[in-house]
Protein backbone atom coordinates (compact mmCIF):
# COMPACT_ATOMS: atom_id res chain seq x y z
CA UNK A 1 0.00 0.00 0.00
CA UNK A 2 1.35 3.61 -0.46
CA UNK A 3 2.13 5.32 2.20
CA UNK A 4 1.12 8.68 3.04
CA UNK A 5 2.51 11.49 0.86
CA UNK A 6 3.05 9.23 -2.25
CA UNK A 7 5.87 7.41 -0.84
CA UNK A 8 6.15 3.81 -2.44
CA UNK A 9 5.59 0.55 -0.20
CA UNK A 10 9.33 -0.76 -0.61
CA UNK A 11 11.02 -1.00 -3.53
CA UNK A 12 14.21 0.41 -5.03
CA UNK A 13 16.80 1.77 -7.60
CA UNK A 14 18.81 -0.85 -7.05
CA UNK A 15 18.46 -4.18 -6.90
CA UNK A 16 21.61 -5.95 -5.36
CA UNK A 17 22.04 -9.39 -6.42
CA UNK A 18 22.37 -12.33 -3.53
CA UNK A 19 20.92 -15.51 -2.01
CA UNK A 20 19.41 -16.63 0.92
CA UNK A 21 22.95 -18.54 2.12
CA UNK A 22 23.14 -21.41 4.73
CA UNK A 23 25.96 -19.43 6.31
CA UNK A 24 23.64 -15.92 6.30
CA UNK A 25 21.22 -17.49 7.86
CA UNK A 26 23.21 -19.67 10.68
CA UNK A 27 25.00 -16.68 11.94
CA UNK A 28 21.78 -14.23 11.99
CA UNK A 29 20.51 -17.53 14.15
CA UNK A 30 23.37 -17.55 16.45
CA UNK A 31 23.53 -14.00 16.82
CA UNK A 32 19.48 -13.37 17.46
CA UNK A 33 20.20 -15.59 20.33
CA UNK A 34 21.32 -12.31 22.06
CA UNK A 35 17.81 -11.65 22.45
CA UNK A 36 17.46 -14.49 24.95
CA UNK A 37 18.70 -12.91 28.23
CA UNK A 38 16.44 -10.33 27.63
CA UNK A 39 13.55 -12.27 27.34
CA UNK A 40 14.38 -14.18 30.12
CA UNK A 41 15.00 -11.20 32.54
CA UNK A 42 11.82 -9.66 31.52
CA UNK A 43 9.74 -13.29 32.60
CA UNK A 44 11.96 -14.52 35.44
CA UNK A 45 11.34 -10.83 37.26
CA UNK A 46 7.90 -10.44 37.05
CA UNK A 47 7.74 -14.76 38.19
CA UNK A 48 9.72 -14.40 41.54
CA UNK A 49 7.71 -10.82 42.44
CA UNK A 50 4.37 -13.38 42.54
CA UNK A 51 6.07 -16.39 44.66
CA UNK A 52 5.13 -15.61 48.61
CA UNK A 53 8.68 -16.96 49.77
CA UNK A 54 10.64 -14.79 47.55
CA UNK A 55 8.26 -12.01 49.32
CA UNK A 56 8.47 -12.78 52.35
CA UNK A 57 11.88 -13.08 52.12
CA UNK A 58 13.29 -9.99 50.38
CA UNK A 59 10.16 -7.55 50.60
CA UNK A 60 8.26 -8.30 53.67
CA UNK A 61 5.95 -5.39 53.61
CA UNK A 62 4.58 -6.38 50.69
CA UNK A 63 3.85 -9.72 51.18
CA UNK A 64 2.26 -8.55 54.38
CA UNK A 65 -0.08 -6.72 52.43
CA UNK A 66 -0.78 -9.55 49.83
CA UNK A 67 -1.74 -11.72 52.64
CA UNK A 68 -4.41 -8.80 54.17
CA UNK A 69 -5.98 -7.86 50.97
CA UNK A 70 -6.90 -11.25 50.25
CA UNK A 71 -10.82 -9.66 50.28
CA UNK A 72 -10.31 -6.22 49.83
CA UNK A 73 -8.48 -3.86 47.36
CA UNK A 74 -6.97 -5.83 44.56
CA UNK A 75 -5.42 -3.29 42.30
CA UNK A 76 -2.70 -1.89 45.20
CA UNK A 77 -2.02 -5.60 47.08
CA UNK A 78 1.64 -4.96 45.60
CA UNK A 79 2.20 -1.44 45.07
CA UNK A 80 5.92 -1.07 46.79
CA UNK A 81 8.39 1.47 45.08
CA UNK A 82 11.33 -1.01 46.71
CA UNK A 83 9.16 -4.05 44.37
CA UNK A 84 9.48 -2.07 41.23
CA UNK A 85 13.22 -1.20 41.87
CA UNK A 86 13.34 -4.72 41.79
CA UNK A 87 12.55 -5.18 38.06
CA UNK A 88 12.99 -1.67 37.16
CA UNK A 89 16.62 -1.04 37.91
CA UNK A 90 18.62 -3.17 35.68
CA UNK A 91 17.03 -0.93 32.85
CA UNK A 92 18.51 2.23 34.80
CA UNK A 93 22.01 0.40 34.14
CA UNK A 94 21.16 -0.39 30.61
CA UNK A 95 20.68 3.15 30.17
CA UNK A 96 24.31 4.28 31.35
CA UNK A 97 26.04 1.30 29.39
CA UNK A 98 24.13 1.85 25.74
CA UNK A 99 26.11 4.94 25.73
CA UNK A 100 29.60 3.66 26.51
CA UNK A 101 28.33 1.11 23.82
CA UNK A 102 28.16 3.28 21.02
CA UNK A 103 32.19 3.89 20.81
CA UNK A 104 32.63 0.16 21.41
CA UNK A 105 30.36 -0.35 18.31
CA UNK A 106 31.35 2.25 15.95
CA UNK A 107 34.86 0.70 16.01
CA UNK A 108 34.26 -3.29 15.51
CA UNK A 109 30.70 -4.69 16.25
CA UNK A 110 32.01 -8.17 17.40
CA UNK A 111 34.54 -7.09 19.87
CA UNK A 112 31.67 -5.06 21.24
CA UNK A 113 29.67 -8.20 21.54
CA UNK A 114 32.21 -10.25 23.45
CA UNK A 115 32.55 -7.26 25.81
CA UNK A 116 28.65 -7.52 26.45
CA UNK A 117 28.65 -10.45 28.32
CA UNK A 118 31.20 -9.20 31.26
CA UNK A 119 28.35 -8.36 33.38
CA UNK A 120 24.48 -9.06 33.63
CA UNK A 121 23.54 -5.28 33.84
CA UNK A 122 25.40 -4.86 30.68
CA UNK A 123 24.99 -7.61 28.72
CA UNK A 124 21.17 -7.01 26.90
CA UNK A 125 21.82 -3.35 26.46
CA UNK A 126 24.91 -3.87 24.38
CA UNK A 127 24.00 -6.76 23.10
CA UNK A 128 20.68 -4.85 21.27
CA UNK A 129 22.59 -1.99 20.89
CA UNK A 130 24.35 -2.87 17.65
CA UNK A 131 25.66 -6.72 17.88
CA UNK A 132 22.14 -7.98 16.74
CA UNK A 133 20.04 -5.30 15.32
CA UNK A 134 22.49 -3.57 13.44
CA UNK A 135 24.65 -6.91 12.75
CA UNK A 136 21.41 -8.65 11.73
CA UNK A 137 20.51 -5.79 9.51
CA UNK A 138 23.86 -5.26 7.94
CA UNK A 139 24.21 -8.86 7.17
CA UNK A 140 20.74 -9.90 5.78
CA UNK A 141 20.36 -9.62 1.58
CA UNK A 142 17.88 -6.93 2.26
CA UNK A 143 14.86 -8.70 0.69
CA UNK A 144 15.07 -10.86 3.54
CA UNK A 145 16.23 -8.00 6.24
CA UNK A 146 12.93 -8.13 7.96
CA UNK A 147 12.78 -11.77 8.67
CA UNK A 148 16.36 -12.38 9.74
CA UNK A 149 16.08 -9.14 11.99
CA UNK A 150 12.95 -10.40 13.59
CA UNK A 151 14.91 -13.00 14.82
CA UNK A 152 16.46 -11.24 17.68
CA UNK A 153 12.53 -10.59 18.72
CA UNK A 154 12.05 -14.39 18.34
CA UNK A 155 14.46 -14.89 20.70
CA UNK A 156 13.31 -12.58 23.18
CA UNK A 157 9.81 -13.86 23.44
CA UNK A 158 11.26 -17.21 23.76
CA UNK A 159 13.78 -16.54 26.67
CA UNK A 160 10.15 -15.04 28.33
CA UNK A 161 8.64 -18.08 27.64
CA UNK A 162 10.96 -20.28 29.00
CA UNK A 163 11.73 -18.25 31.64
CA UNK A 164 7.05 -18.54 32.58
CA UNK A 165 7.38 -22.41 32.02
CA UNK A 166 10.60 -22.42 35.06
CA UNK A 167 8.61 -19.97 36.82
CA UNK A 168 6.00 -22.27 37.18
CA UNK A 169 7.08 -25.47 37.98
CA UNK A 170 9.97 -23.77 40.57
CA UNK A 171 7.20 -22.13 42.31
CA UNK A 172 5.82 -25.66 43.47
CA UNK A 173 9.03 -26.82 45.15
CA UNK A 174 8.75 -27.33 48.50
CA UNK A 175 10.83 -25.18 51.02
CA UNK A 176 10.17 -22.01 49.00
CA UNK A 177 13.33 -21.95 47.15
CA UNK A 178 12.72 -22.59 43.64
CA UNK A 179 13.18 -18.31 43.36
CA UNK A 180 16.83 -19.21 43.58
CA UNK A 181 16.48 -21.40 40.61
CA UNK A 182 14.93 -19.14 38.51
CA UNK A 183 17.02 -16.05 39.29
CA UNK A 184 20.39 -18.61 38.50
CA UNK A 185 19.22 -19.97 35.65
CA UNK A 186 20.08 -16.38 33.94
CA UNK A 187 23.72 -18.05 33.85
CA UNK A 188 22.26 -20.52 31.19
CA UNK A 189 21.13 -18.08 27.99
CA UNK A 190 24.53 -15.79 29.17
CA UNK A 191 26.73 -18.81 28.58
CA UNK A 192 25.10 -19.82 25.44
CA UNK A 193 25.37 -16.06 23.92
CA UNK A 194 29.07 -15.41 24.96
CA UNK A 195 29.89 -18.73 23.17
CA UNK A 196 28.03 -17.63 20.06
CA UNK A 197 29.76 -14.10 20.00
CA UNK A 198 33.09 -15.64 19.87
CA UNK A 199 32.06 -17.65 16.23
CA UNK A 200 29.99 -14.75 15.08
CA UNK A 201 31.94 -13.19 11.83
CA UNK A 202 32.47 -9.83 11.15
CA UNK A 203 30.04 -7.97 8.81
CA UNK A 204 31.82 -6.65 5.44
CA UNK A 205 30.20 -2.97 6.94
CA UNK A 206 32.57 -3.50 9.77
CA UNK A 207 35.62 -4.81 7.98
CA UNK A 208 35.88 -2.37 5.56
CA UNK A 209 36.02 0.71 8.50
CA UNK A 210 38.78 -0.64 9.42
CA UNK A 211 40.29 -0.53 6.15
CA UNK A 212 39.95 -4.40 5.65
CA UNK A 213 39.03 -4.32 1.63
CA UNK A 214 39.94 -7.24 0.69
CA UNK A 215 38.60 -9.20 3.42
CA UNK A 216 35.55 -7.58 3.11
CA UNK A 217 34.86 -7.94 -0.59
CA UNK A 218 35.29 -11.99 0.24
CA UNK A 219 33.25 -12.16 3.15
CA UNK A 220 30.23 -10.36 1.24
CA UNK A 221 30.78 -12.71 -1.66
CA UNK A 222 30.42 -15.65 0.82
CA UNK A 223 27.49 -13.90 2.61
CA UNK A 224 25.62 -13.39 -0.90
CA UNK A 225 26.80 -16.89 -2.27
CA UNK A 226 28.28 -14.92 -5.34
CA UNK A 227 31.06 -13.90 -7.39
CA UNK A 228 29.88 -10.85 -8.45
CA UNK A 229 29.32 -7.95 -5.94
CA UNK A 230 30.54 -5.54 -7.22
CA UNK A 231 27.80 -3.29 -6.60
CA UNK A 232 26.71 -3.48 -3.37
CA UNK A 233 30.63 -3.32 -2.18
CA UNK A 234 31.51 -0.26 -4.04
CA UNK A 235 27.85 1.67 -2.08
CA UNK A 236 29.58 0.18 1.11
CA UNK A 237 32.84 1.57 0.64
CA UNK A 238 31.53 4.54 -0.41
CA UNK A 239 29.37 4.45 2.48
CA UNK A 240 32.58 3.84 4.62
CA UNK A 241 34.19 6.46 3.05
CA UNK A 242 31.64 9.05 3.71
CA UNK A 243 31.41 8.13 7.28
CA UNK A 244 35.13 8.66 7.99
CA UNK A 245 34.64 12.25 7.55
CA UNK A 246 32.66 12.44 10.62
CA UNK A 247 34.53 12.99 13.19
CA UNK A 248 31.67 13.74 16.34
CA UNK A 249 28.88 11.13 15.04
CA UNK A 250 26.76 12.40 17.88
CA UNK A 251 26.99 16.28 16.96
CA UNK A 252 26.35 15.32 13.50
CA UNK A 253 23.15 13.67 14.59
CA UNK A 254 21.96 16.94 15.51
CA UNK A 255 21.86 18.33 12.01
CA UNK A 256 18.99 19.42 9.77
CA UNK A 257 18.93 16.33 7.30
CA UNK A 258 19.36 14.14 10.30
CA UNK A 259 16.29 15.61 11.48
CA UNK A 260 13.92 12.31 10.57
CA UNK A 261 16.57 10.07 11.70
CA UNK A 262 16.72 11.57 15.15
CA UNK A 263 12.87 11.53 15.55
CA UNK A 264 12.73 7.67 14.88
CA UNK A 265 15.51 6.96 17.16
CA UNK A 266 13.64 8.65 19.93
CA UNK A 267 9.53 8.28 19.27
CA UNK A 268 9.53 4.79 17.75
CA UNK A 269 10.96 3.11 21.72
CA UNK A 270 9.01 5.98 23.54
CA UNK A 271 6.28 4.94 22.03
CA UNK A 272 7.04 1.14 21.64
CA UNK A 273 7.19 1.33 25.53
CA UNK A 274 3.85 3.01 25.69
CA UNK A 275 1.86 0.50 24.37
CA UNK A 276 2.25 -1.29 27.89
CA UNK A 277 3.63 -4.46 26.69
CA UNK A 278 6.61 -4.61 29.00
CA UNK A 279 4.09 -4.00 32.10
CA UNK A 280 2.14 -7.39 30.98
CA UNK A 281 5.11 -8.99 30.08
CA UNK A 282 7.10 -7.87 33.54
CA UNK A 283 4.04 -8.45 36.05
CA UNK A 284 1.78 -11.02 33.97
CA UNK A 285 2.01 -13.13 36.87
CA UNK A 286 1.38 -10.17 39.38
CA UNK A 287 -1.41 -8.97 37.13
CA UNK A 288 -3.14 -11.86 36.96
CA UNK A 289 -3.00 -12.74 40.38
CA UNK A 290 -3.96 -9.43 40.92
CA UNK A 291 -7.84 -9.62 38.90
CA UNK A 292 -8.14 -13.03 40.47
CA UNK A 293 -6.42 -15.80 39.55
CA UNK A 294 -4.70 -17.77 42.10
CA UNK A 295 -0.81 -18.19 42.57
CA UNK A 296 -0.06 -21.10 40.38
CA UNK A 297 -3.15 -20.19 37.85
CA UNK A 298 -1.71 -16.93 37.31
CA UNK A 299 2.41 -18.49 36.51
CA UNK A 300 0.08 -20.43 34.14
CA UNK A 301 -1.62 -18.10 32.73
CA UNK A 302 1.92 -16.02 32.07
CA UNK A 303 2.96 -18.97 30.04
CA UNK A 304 -0.10 -18.76 28.00
CA UNK A 305 0.81 -15.41 26.92
CA UNK A 306 4.02 -16.39 26.12
CA UNK A 307 3.34 -19.17 23.96
CA UNK A 308 0.76 -16.68 22.09
CA UNK A 309 4.47 -14.05 22.58
CA UNK A 310 6.69 -16.77 20.75
CA UNK A 311 3.32 -17.75 17.59
CA UNK A 312 2.55 -14.56 16.96
CA UNK A 313 6.70 -13.25 16.74
CA UNK A 314 6.97 -16.27 14.09
CA UNK A 315 3.81 -14.89 12.41
CA UNK A 316 5.39 -11.44 11.56
CA UNK A 317 8.71 -13.26 9.89
CA UNK A 318 6.51 -14.89 7.64
CA UNK A 319 4.38 -11.57 6.35
CA UNK A 320 7.18 -8.68 7.49
CA UNK A 321 9.19 -8.86 3.77
CA UNK A 322 5.50 -9.54 2.55
CA UNK A 323 3.20 -7.33 3.92
CA UNK A 324 5.63 -4.43 4.94
CA UNK A 325 6.46 -2.41 7.68
CA UNK A 326 3.63 -0.36 8.18
CA UNK A 327 0.60 -2.82 7.60
CA UNK A 328 1.92 -4.50 10.38
CA UNK A 329 2.54 -1.38 12.67
CA UNK A 330 -1.14 -0.38 11.72
CA UNK A 331 -2.68 -3.40 12.14
CA UNK A 332 -0.98 -4.21 15.52
CA UNK A 333 -1.84 -1.03 16.67
CA UNK A 334 -5.64 -1.11 15.84
CA UNK A 335 -5.91 -4.79 17.57
CA UNK A 336 -4.28 -3.65 20.80
CA UNK A 337 -6.49 -0.73 21.09
CA UNK A 338 -9.76 -3.03 20.69
CA UNK A 339 -8.20 -5.58 23.15
CA UNK A 340 -6.97 -2.79 25.57
CA UNK A 341 -10.65 -0.96 26.08
CA UNK A 342 -12.01 -4.48 26.41
CA UNK A 343 -9.97 -5.80 28.76
CA UNK A 344 -10.86 -2.20 31.18
CA UNK A 345 -14.51 -2.50 30.58
CA UNK A 346 -14.00 -6.07 31.91
CA UNK A 347 -12.07 -5.22 34.82
CA UNK A 348 -13.93 -2.69 35.51
CA UNK A 349 -17.20 -3.92 35.55
CA UNK A 350 -16.42 -7.04 38.04
CA UNK A 351 -13.26 -4.54 40.07
CA UNK A 352 -15.61 -1.33 40.02
CA UNK A 353 -12.92 1.08 41.82
CA UNK A 354 -12.42 -0.10 45.11
CA UNK A 355 -10.66 -3.17 43.55
CA UNK A 356 -12.92 -5.94 45.71
CA UNK A 357 -14.49 -8.35 42.71
CA UNK A 358 -15.59 -10.97 45.37
CA UNK A 359 -16.28 -14.31 43.44
CA UNK A 360 -14.86 -14.14 40.13
CA UNK A 361 -17.12 -16.69 37.98
CA UNK A 362 -14.08 -18.82 35.75
CA UNK A 363 -15.25 -17.98 32.24
CA UNK A 364 -14.89 -14.10 33.15
CA UNK A 365 -11.64 -14.51 34.21
CA UNK A 366 -11.03 -16.70 30.91
CA UNK A 367 -12.15 -13.83 28.58
CA UNK A 368 -9.63 -11.48 30.47
CA UNK A 369 -7.18 -13.96 28.99
CA UNK A 370 -8.14 -14.71 25.59
CA UNK A 371 -8.09 -10.25 25.30
CA UNK A 372 -4.33 -9.98 26.90
CA UNK A 373 -3.32 -12.65 24.67
CA UNK A 374 -5.08 -11.01 21.57
CA UNK A 375 -3.40 -7.91 22.92
CA UNK A 376 -0.07 -9.67 23.35
CA UNK A 377 -0.25 -11.04 19.73
CA UNK A 378 -0.91 -7.35 18.25
CA UNK A 379 2.01 -6.54 19.64
CA UNK A 380 4.51 -9.54 18.83
CA UNK A 381 3.44 -9.07 15.00
CA UNK A 382 3.99 -5.09 15.23
CA UNK A 383 5.85 -3.20 17.78
CA UNK A 384 7.53 -5.67 19.50
CA UNK A 385 9.78 -6.95 16.59
CA UNK A 386 9.55 -3.59 14.23
CA UNK A 387 10.32 -1.27 17.23
CA UNK A 388 13.82 -2.62 16.60
CA UNK A 389 13.49 -3.64 13.36
CA UNK A 390 13.33 0.29 11.80
CA UNK A 391 15.13 2.07 13.72
CA UNK A 392 18.24 -0.81 12.94
CA UNK A 393 17.53 -0.18 8.52
CA UNK A 394 17.26 3.49 8.31
CA UNK A 395 20.46 5.21 9.55
CA UNK A 396 23.47 5.96 7.23
CA UNK A 397 26.74 4.25 8.16
CA UNK A 398 28.28 8.09 9.61
CA UNK A 399 25.63 7.94 12.59
CA UNK A 400 24.59 4.90 12.73
CA UNK A 401 26.25 3.52 16.02
CA UNK A 402 25.31 7.06 17.77
CA UNK A 403 21.61 7.04 16.42
CA UNK A 404 21.33 3.68 17.55
CA UNK A 405 22.76 4.23 20.87
CA UNK A 406 19.59 7.21 21.35
CA UNK A 407 17.37 4.61 20.00
CA UNK A 408 18.72 2.31 22.63
CA UNK A 409 18.72 4.70 25.63
CA UNK A 410 15.15 6.07 25.04
CA UNK A 411 14.01 2.77 25.41
CA UNK A 412 16.14 1.29 28.63
CA UNK A 413 14.82 4.90 29.81
CA UNK A 414 11.22 4.75 29.47
CA UNK A 415 11.23 0.93 29.69
CA UNK A 416 12.83 1.82 33.54
CA UNK A 417 10.27 4.46 33.82
CA UNK A 418 7.12 2.11 33.04
CA UNK A 419 8.27 -0.69 35.27
CA UNK A 420 8.90 1.42 38.39
CA UNK A 421 5.66 3.41 38.20
CA UNK A 422 3.23 0.71 36.89
CA UNK A 423 2.03 -1.09 40.28
CA UNK A 424 1.81 2.55 41.33
CA UNK A 425 -0.26 3.73 38.35
CA UNK A 426 -2.44 -0.20 38.66
CA UNK A 427 -3.24 1.23 42.41
CA UNK A 428 -4.35 4.70 41.49
CA UNK A 429 -5.73 4.52 37.87
CA UNK A 430 -7.45 0.74 38.43
CA UNK A 431 -8.88 -0.22 35.32
CA UNK A 432 -8.33 2.94 34.08
CA UNK A 433 -4.52 2.15 33.16
CA UNK A 434 -5.57 0.14 30.46
CA UNK A 435 -7.08 3.27 28.52
CA UNK A 436 -3.93 5.06 29.72
CA UNK A 437 -2.06 2.93 27.56
CA UNK A 438 -4.68 3.10 24.45
CA UNK A 439 -4.42 6.41 24.49
CA UNK A 440 -0.78 6.10 23.52
CA UNK A 441 -2.17 3.41 20.59
CA UNK A 442 -4.35 5.86 19.12
CA UNK A 443 -1.21 8.29 19.03
CA UNK A 444 1.63 5.93 17.84
CA UNK A 445 -0.76 4.64 15.08
CA UNK A 446 -1.50 8.23 13.84
CA UNK A 447 2.83 9.21 14.10
CA UNK A 448 3.14 5.66 12.02
CA UNK A 449 0.42 6.68 9.16
CA UNK A 450 1.52 10.01 9.08
CA UNK A 451 5.12 10.37 9.47
CA UNK A 452 6.63 6.52 9.20
CA UNK A 453 7.69 5.59 5.17
CA UNK A 454 7.55 1.93 4.28
CA UNK A 455 11.07 0.50 4.09
CA UNK A 456 10.75 -2.77 3.16
CA UNK A 457 12.89 -3.84 0.07
CA UNK A 458 15.21 -1.01 0.17
CA UNK A 459 19.27 -1.46 0.78
CA UNK A 460 20.21 -0.06 4.01
CA UNK A 461 23.22 2.34 1.79
CA UNK A 462 19.96 3.25 -0.17
CA UNK A 463 18.03 4.36 2.25
CA UNK A 464 18.12 8.35 2.41
CA UNK A 465 15.83 8.11 -0.88
CA UNK A 466 12.45 7.14 1.44
CA UNK A 467 12.81 10.48 3.18
CA UNK A 468 13.76 12.73 0.37
CA UNK A 469 10.15 11.19 -0.86
CA UNK A 470 7.91 12.15 1.70
CA UNK A 471 5.93 14.58 2.06
CA UNK A 472 6.98 15.59 5.51
CA UNK A 473 10.48 15.02 5.53
CA UNK A 474 11.21 15.89 2.58
CA UNK A 475 11.86 19.54 3.12
CA UNK A 476 14.73 18.22 5.76
CA UNK A 477 16.45 15.80 3.58
CA UNK A 478 18.37 17.66 0.65
CA UNK A 479 18.88 15.66 -2.37
CA UNK A 480 22.35 13.82 -2.27
CA UNK A 481 23.32 13.72 -5.86
CA UNK A 482 26.66 11.21 -5.69
CA UNK A 483 29.43 10.75 -4.04
CA UNK A 484 32.73 11.98 -5.03
CA UNK A 485 36.03 10.69 -3.27
CA UNK A 486 34.13 10.42 -0.10
CA UNK A 487 32.45 13.78 -0.08
CA UNK A 488 28.68 13.93 -0.28
CA UNK A 489 27.42 16.54 -3.00
CA UNK A 490 24.54 17.89 -1.96
CA UNK A 491 22.49 19.88 -4.32
CA UNK A 492 25.72 20.25 -6.76
CA UNK A 493 27.48 21.74 -3.78
CA UNK A 494 29.85 19.47 -1.63
CA UNK A 495 29.81 19.54 2.19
Amino acid sequence: MPAVGGVPAGGSSKAYPGNLTPFVTVTCIVAAMGGLIFGYDIGISGGVTSMNPFLEKFFPSVYRKKMANKSTNQYCQYDSQTLTMFTSSLYLAALLSSIVASTITRKDRKSESQFSRLTLSLSFPLTKQKSVPLYLSEMAPYKYRGALNIGFQLSITIGILVANILNYFFAKIKGGWGWRLSLGGAMVPAIIIMVGSLVLPDTPNSLIERGRKDEARSKLQKIRGIEDVDEEFDDLVTASDASKQVEHPWTRLLERKYRPHLSMAILIPFFQQLTGINVIMFYAPVLFNTIGFGDDASLMSAVITGIVNVGATLVSIYGVDKWGRRFLFLEGGVQMLICQAVVAAAIGAKFGVDGNPGELPKWYAIVVVVFICTYVAGFAWSWGPLGWLVPSEIFPLEIRSAAQSVNVSVNMLFTFAVAQVFLTMLCHLKFGLFLFFAFFVVIMSIFVYFFLPETKGIPIEEMNQIWRNHWYWKRFVPDVEHYTNGTHLEMGKAV
